[in-house]
This record gives C-alpha cells, sequence and structure tokens, in this order.
C-alpha cells in the first residue's frame, strides 16, 4: 500500500498541471464527442481536413522542403562537428542500440501496415505527377518510386531538426528535454515557463495523441483484418476495442521496463525481424522484378526528387480530382509526419547525447531512408507483380476488406507464405509497442515540465487515454477519421519545425550568445540521471 501511495505521490509531484490538464482535457473531449455526437464529431473533422489540404496543401510541401534543405546544411557544414553534451563526451548507446530504437521510434507499424499496401494502390489509382495507365508497367515503376518519396528522407527530416535544438540546450546547458525549448533563443533558458512555452508543449502533446492514435488504430485495423481473412467472419465493434484494448495494454506494460530494458531490447528483436522477412521476401518472391522495378524507381525518386516535392496539380487535367489525390496522399504523409514529430523528436534527444549532429542528422535521415527504401520495393514490388501475373488479386482483397488486408493474399502467392505473414503481424506488433513506449514517454516529459524519467502512472494514463482515443475512430470513422486525426494534429507543428530550425540556426550561430546561461555551459553536465550507458547490458 505505500508502494502505491509513494508512486501516487511521485505522480502527482511532478506534473505540469497547464500542459497535463490541457493534452487530457482535449482527449476526453474528443471522445466524448465520438461518444454522444459520432457524426457532427466525424463531420467536423473531415471538413476541417479537406480545408488543411485544399487551402494549406501547399504550405505543407514548403515546409518539409525547406526543412530537407536544412538538413543537408547540417551534414555538410561546420555545424555537424557540434557535440550534443560536453565536447569529449561520449555517445550515450553504442550505435546498434541507438539505430534500433530511432529506426523502430520513428518508422513504427505503419511500415508494416503500408509495405505491400500502398504501392498497389499506386499501380491501380496513378499519381497525376505520373504519365501513366493505371495497371500498366510504367505505372508499376511510378508506384515504387512514389512510396520511395512518401517514406524516404521527408519522412525523418521533422524528427531531426526537432531532437538536434532539444538535446543541445538539454545536455548542453541543462536545459528541460521538452518542446518549448526550441524557444531558448527568444525567452532564454530562465524563461521557459512562459504561458508561450506553455502553448508550444500543449500543442506537442496535443500532436502526439493524435498522430499515435491514428498509428495504433492502423495497426488495429491490420489484426482485424487479418482475423477476416483467416476466419472468413465479419468483426463487430466490440472485437476492434478488444483489439485496440489488447496493443494498448502489451504498450502499457513495456513502459515500466525503461529504455535500457524495454525500448532497447525490443528494438533489436524489430531490426532483426525486419531485416530477416525483408530478406526472405526478396529471395522467395520475385527477386529480379523486384531489384529491376525497385532500380528504376530509384532512380526516377531521386531524379524526379523536387519537382514531386512541389507538386501541388495546380493546373492539372482534372483539377479537384488531382487535389484530392495530393492531399489523401502526399499532404496526409507530411501532416502524419509533421503530428509524429514533437515524440520521435523528442525520444532522439533522449537518446542522443554525446552525438555529434552529423551523426543524429546521417543516422536520423540517411541511413534509415537507405533501409526503408528496400523494404517498399520489395513489399510494394512483390504486391504488384502478384497483381500483374494474376497469382492474387490483391487489389479485390483491399477494396472488400481495406488497407491491411494486402499483406495477406501476398505471402499466400510465395513458398513458407503462412511463416512468413505470422512474422509479418509479430512485426507490426513489436514496431508499435516500441513507438506507443516511446510517445508515452515523450507525453510523461512533456506532461512533467521536461522529467527525464517521468513515473509509470503517468507514461500509464497516457497510454490508456491514446487507447481509447484510438478504439473509438476505429469504430466510428475507420481509417478516413484516423487520416485526417494525423492531418489536424500535424498542421500546428509544420510551423513549430519551422522555428525548431531558425532555433538551432541562431544557437550554433553564435554559441556565446548572451541568452544562453553562460554559467551553465559545462564541458559535461551532469549524466547519472539522463541516460545509463548500455554497455554492461550488452
Amino acid at each position: 500500500m505505500s508502494r502505491l501511495r509513494n508512486a501516487w505521490d511521485e505522480f502527482t509531484t511532478e506534473l505540469d498541471y497547464v500542459v497535463f490538464g490541457a493534452g487530457v482535457l482535449v482527449t476526453a473531449l474528443t471522445v466524448l464527442g465520438f461518444v454522444f455526437r459520432q457524426e457532427k464529431t466525424a463531420d467536423l473533422m473531415d471538413s476541417t481536413n479537406e480545408f488543411l489540404w485544399s487551402n494549406f496543401g501547399w504550405a505543407y510541401l514548403l515546409i518539409m522542403f525547406a526543412l530537407i534543405v536544412f538538413v543537408g546544411f547540417l551534414i555538410f557544414s561546420p555545424w555537424g562537428n557540434i557535440t550534443l553534451g560536453g565536447d569529449d563526451e561520449e555517445p550515450a548507446f553504442r550505435f546498434p542500440a541507438y539505430f534500433a530504437m530511432l529506426y523502430s521510434a520513428g518508422i513504427a507499424a505503419g511500415i508494416v501496415f503500408w509495405g505491400p499496401a500502398e504501392a498497389i494502390f499506386h499501380y491501380d489509382t496513378v499519381s497525376p505527377f505520373l504519365d501513366a495507365g493505371s495497371q500498366t508497367p510504367e505505372a508499376a515503376v511510378g508506384a515504387i518510386q512514389y512510396t520511395f518519396f512518401h517514406w524516404g528522407i521527408s519522412a525523418w527530416t521533422a524528427y531531426v531538426v526537432l531532437g538536434i535544438p532539444i538535446a543541445y540546450y538539454g545536455y548542453r546547458y541543462d536545459a528541460p528535454l521538452r518542446i518549448s525549448t526550441i524557444l531558448a533563443p527568444w525567452v532564454g533558458l530562465d524563461n521557459l515557463d512562459r504561458p508561450v512555452a506553455k502553448l508550444v508543449d500543449i500543442l506537442a502533446v496535443f500532436a502526439t495523441i493524435g498522430g499515435v492514435a491514428a498509428t495504433l488504430g492502423f495497426v488495429g485495423n491490420q489484426f482485424l483484418t487479418g482475423l477476416e481473412w483467416t476466419t472468413g467472419t465479419s468483426v463487430g465493434d466490440l472485437t476492434t476495442v478488444l483489439i485496440i484494448t489488447g496493443l494498448t495494454v502489451a504498450f502499457t506494460v513495456s513502459v515500466t521496463l525503461g529504455v535500457q530494458k524495454g525500448i532497447r531490447r525490443i528494438s533489436y528483436f524489430n531490426l532483426v525481424l525486419f531485416l530477416v522477412l525483408l530478406v526472405s521476401t526478396l529471395v522467395l518472391g520475385p527477386t529480379q522484378y523486384i531489384l529491376s522495378v525497385g532500380t528504376q524507381a530509384l532512380g526516377g525518386y531521386i531524379n524526379e526528387f523536387i519537382t514531386m516535392s512541389f507538386y501541388t496539380g495546380a493546373g492539372a487535367a482534372g483539377g479537384g480530382s488531382v487535389a484530392d489525390w495530393i492531399g489523401e496522399w502526399t499532404v496526409f504523409y507530411w501532416a502524419w509526419w509533421f503530428s509524429w514529430a514533437p515524440f520521435v523528436g523528442l525520444f532522439i534527444a533522449r537518446i542522443s547525447r554525446g552525438r555529434t549532429v552529423r551523426q543524429v542528422a546521417v543516422t536520423g535521415v540517411v541511413a534509415s531512408t537507405g533501409v526503408t527504401i528496400p523494404w517498399f520495393a520489395t513489399m510494394g514490388g512483390s504486391a504488384i507483380f502478384a497483381q500483374q501475373r494474376g497469382r492474387a488479386d490483391i487489389l479485390a482483397v483491399v477494396g472488400e476488406l481495406g488497407e491491411g488486408a494486402a499483406g495477406y493474399p501476398l505471402f499466400e502467392t510465395l513458398p513458407l507464405g503462412g511463416a512468413l505473414a505470422a512474422m509479418f503481424l509479430v512485426l507490426v506488433t513489436t514496431f508499435f509497442v516500441t513507438s506507443a513506449d516511446s510517445s508515452t514517454l515523450a507525453l510523461g516529459m512533456l506532461t512533467t515540465g521536461g522529467a527525464r524519467e517521468p513515473s509509470t502512472i503517468n507514461r500509464v494514463v497516457w497510454g490508456l487515454l491514446i487507447g481509447a482515443l484510438a478504439s473509438l475512430l476505429m469504430v466510428t470513422g475507420g481509417v478516413d477519421a484516423l487520416q485526417a486525426a494525423a492531418i489536424i494534429t500535424g498542421g500546428p507543428f509544420a510551423i513549430i519545425t519551422l522555428v525548431a530550425a531558425v532555433s538551432v540556426a541562431l544557437a550554433f550561430g553564435d554559441r556565446d550568445s548572451m541568452f544562453l546561461r553562460e554559467e551553465d555551459d559545462v564541458s559535461v553536465p551532469g549524466s547519472d540521471d539522463v541516460i545509463d550507458k548500455d554497455v554492461a547490458d550488452d
């Protein structure tokens, strides 16, 4: 009993009641809206979503490209040599653990969900950017090219832009690890409790809830379609809620293990299983076709990257349908990455102590993209090949059961298909657990004023709230509502990532500026209570 009382006292003592209360209130109002005003709430989300992509789709595209240019500058400029910590400080995690955790948190189960699904969509409903007919060989190459575009360097850039200034101020000047720390050049490190800083952290909580709830809903959708595929029976609302609850419990339990024993170990497992499934599908599937179409698609991605990044469909034949395609795909993805940026950026800051700016940028953008591209080439190429050759009508299955069903008929066409499908489901679960774990850690940090080890109760509360919201979105609105949630919550953070980029430029451009507390610029800030070396656990 005393242990429970101590845990409760720790929880109530550490809270930033303004940020925590606002985050809980927004989540609760959304949940109540879906319970008591389901149709009106869904209509409001849809209309808000359509307004954003119709009127501000161009802004999402411009901001994302600006961030990409900025990260490129960080990699190649002298600023890349700056250490996030003391000048001679060693990295807190060895590179394998660092990369595994960063990749697992940043890409999550979305890569498993969309791996077999997205390319087959683009193969059938071709991007208006491409000069290709539906289900033609040209459409196949273009479909893979667009999956590279949506999941390549653009997907990772916003995370790095947010993570670097937070880690720099946190480990150089002992600033709190929270999103509002990026405001240090304007308000000073001693004034990060001002109302504008609280507002930034509240927006970060809001964006994280929407982004993670969307991902949890996608994972639940994949489980549900798997059950329908294997049993042939429809899944009701109660089963949907139970599936989401089970996933919520899984990652809520893992938060009690912390970074070292929880996230790090599961991330290792994720990466190994991911590579095993990737190589197995490449070898057992249409290897020659995958390599051929993937290589050509990669060339198109590199050659047309700038044009694709600025393509809005303005003046194109088709008018509204072109804008709708861009809104439903590219703008949705950019908004989704922005909605994930607060918690992934904060998590990157949490694990990047002792790394240089260049190491963080190259690992977070270049290396992560280098692992992602083969996955989409293999999974998307295999799905298109199966559809082309009549080995499986994946489009019909997706039309009947939804996007999450694409992987099941695909693996049935391959040797050892049952084993591959099982690995597929395990991977989507464990990827999600690490992302959800890191997101609840970030929410805990945001709602406790930047505590680097928020209480277990805090993270459990956020896990349960996110699970409840995802359940309601799945039951009432499905994938459309999830996409709307991601676009709506990602909008404000498109602007905040630009603020973070300016914050980096101001800090690195004048590192002796008086806006910082000079007496706090020690060579090695206290680290024992921040991140322990993982050497002993290796």
